[in-house]
């Protein structure tokens, strides 16, 4: 049922290593300034989108929510402090990123609810029809195989199962599109490389979201993935989108 999507390849690095080595490579070099860029180089723009992501998980109080690509585990706190499920699994490939996760997720009092773990998204350790929902924020954009990927979120999924993904999308109107586009390429790496000493990241983030499918493109791909009812929320004039799909 499933068929394997491959966009074009961009990798961090451009190396000769695979891009989910050189993504978890990545990641754990920029992972102690993560948080602080990510909400400072947005205008705190982000917090408001996962609000809107979290509103999109709420619906039919899951007890059971998969995070992929957690990082440092923004959603699932965020997730496990509004709603209260039974229990949220983070995953990411990044050992360090899911270190800082963890001091959080202890800070806020959140053991009992968030539990993050090393594994690569596009081969789950989860048995068939395990959870309720399964989340991903700026992640899917990363896979090494964007198919496999939402092959193995669907697989995961309970009949009836909620995929909720938030993902950078490309803006398309004049003139916000030209000063986003600026910022995204220009400065964005500029800061990142003063900041974080790794100016390829945010150069990696420009480059992979001018390839990566959107709108339309991404919920097609969802559907032949098996999803059903799917459905993109354009987010700050186009700048982030909300897919969401049902198994």
């Amino acid at each position: 049922m499933h068929k394997f999507f491959h966009m074009g390849q961009i990798t961090p690095y451009n190396e000769q290593e695979s891009k989910t080595r050189q993504v978890s490579r990545m990641f754990d070099r920029i992972a102690p300034y993560y948080d602080f860029l990510n909400h400072f180089l947005s205008l705190g723009i982000d917090r408001g989108w996962r609000r809107k992501a979290i509103a999109e998980v709420a619906e039919g109080q899951p007890q059971r929510i998969l995070d992929i690509a957690t990082g440092t585990a923004d959603l699932a706190i965020a997730m496990a402090e509004k709603l209260q499920p039974q229990e949220i699994i983070g995953v990411d490939i990044a050992p360090k990123m899911l270190e800082i996760g963890r001091v959080k997720v202890r800070d806020k009092g959140l053991n009992k609810i968030v539990h993050l773990e090393d594994g690569d998204s596009q081969e789950l350790r989860f048995p068939d029809h395990h959870f309720d929902v399964v989340t991903a924020a700026f992640g899917v954009r990363n896979f090494e195989d964007l198919g496999k990927g939402l092959a193995e979120m669907y697989r995961v999924l309970k009949p009836g199962g909620k995929i909720v993904v938030l993902e950078f999308s490309r803006p398309k109107l004049f003139p916000f599109k030209q000063i986003f586009n600026a910022y995204f390429k220009y400065l964005l790496p500029l800061i990142g490389r003063f900041t974080s000493n790794d100016q390829r990241a945010y150069a990696y983030l420009y480059e992979s979201v001018q390839v990566f499918p959107e709108g339309q493109e991404l919920l097609n791909i969802f559907e032949k993935t098996g999803f059903k009812s799917n459905r993109c929320t354009a987010l700050t004039l186009g700048v982030c989108s909300i897919y969401v799909g049902f198994k």
